[in-house]
């Protein structure tokens, strides 16, 4: 380190950069997002702790799914919109080294819960009889807190090696948050290593799952070729189109983000697909969930209207 190079402590998030009138109303359309993201997954959360006909492996893990889209968009949407709305667009270095970190794992962890639901769905439409053995609630809890425990472990490899670099400036990351690929940008040092391992990490935890899901559903597919009855192939598409929605929005945008080569994507691009996988995919799964899942939309019927047994 040079004598004329300091530490940061703080560094500006540039955000959007668009006009005050503008910045109005992007504040009320993404207060308008968020709030729904919320409402949407806390209903969904609700509805499935409060329905015991919801109390299934799978619903178990919609649950989880639920509340990381909840704590995904509460970790970046919060400090996005105060920005949107003051002149002081700071954030200090250690809370924004929290936000990549949270940010990471929450991400990390949806894509082990996709892949588990995956697992899910092949078990139950590829082995029937053997469901409930399989799908046992022990299993259930061991693949839940391993993707969990695993996914923040692996957060915290990339934190670990972010902070072994010395920050020196510059003092503005050009994002409305603190996406690690930005992060990064401030050090005064190689970072190659970082990109190897983000690259890496990358492989193993996008495409590998990605891969993992699609020949389940291969598989599936196949399965519900050969159901006999038009209503139980029906329910297997309903269900499997649902969550094959959400996998193709989370995994496409995270992908595209972080696999393709960078002089594809400038900046604002980046941030746009940045802010669909951060605001819009965990807005939107709720609303997939409970338009094409009977039950779903079974159990909020009971909870608005109070159903009383005939």
């Amino acid at each position: 380190m040079d004598g004329n190079q300091t530490w940061i402590t703080e560094v500006t998030l540039l955000g959007f950069q668009v006009d005050p009138a503008l910045e109005s109303l992007l504040f009320g359309l993404f207060s308008l997002f968020y709030t729904l993201t919320l409402l949407g997954n806390g209903v969904i959360l609700g509805l499935i702790c409060l329905d015991s006909r919801l109390h299934t492996p799978m619903y178990f893990f919609l649950s989880h799914l639920a509340i990381i889209d909840m704590s995904y968009a509460s970790n970046n949407v919060p400090k996005m919109l105060a920005n949107l709305v003051s002149q002081k667009r700071t954030i200090s270095f250690v809370p924004c080294i929290m936000q990549t970190f949270l940010y990471l794992a929450f991400a990390h962890t949806e894509c082990v819960i996709l892949v588990v639901m995956s697992y899910d769905r092949y078990v139950a439409i590829c082995h029937p009889l053997r469901y409930t053995v399989i799908m046992s609630w022990r299993v259930c809890s061991v693949l839940a807190a391993t993707s969990w425990v695993f996914s923040f472990l692996l957060a915290l490899v990339h934190v670990v090696l972010i902070l072994r670099l010395p920050f020196c400036g510059p003092r503005e990351i050009n994002h409305f948050f603190c996406e690690i690929l930005s992060v990064l940008k401030l050090a005064c040092a190689d970072t190659r290593l970082n990109q190897t391992v983000i690259f890496s990490a990358c492989v193993f935890i996008l495409l590998g799952p990605l891969c993992l899901v699609l020949v389940s559903y291969t598989r599936i597919l196949f399965s519900i070729l050969r159901i006999q009855a038009a209503e139980g192939r029906r329910k297997a598409f309903s269900t499997c189109s649902s969550h094959l929605c959400v996998v193709g929005l989370f995994f496409g945008s995270a992908i595209v983000m972080y696999m393709a080569p960078k002089s594809q994507h400038p900046e604002e691009q980046q941030k746009v697909l940045s802010l669909f996988y951060s605001l819009f995919n965990p807005m939107l799964n709720p609303l997939i969930y409970s338009l094409r899942s009977a039950e779903v939309k079974g159990a909020l019927r009971r909870a608005l209207w109070k159903e009383r047994p005939m």
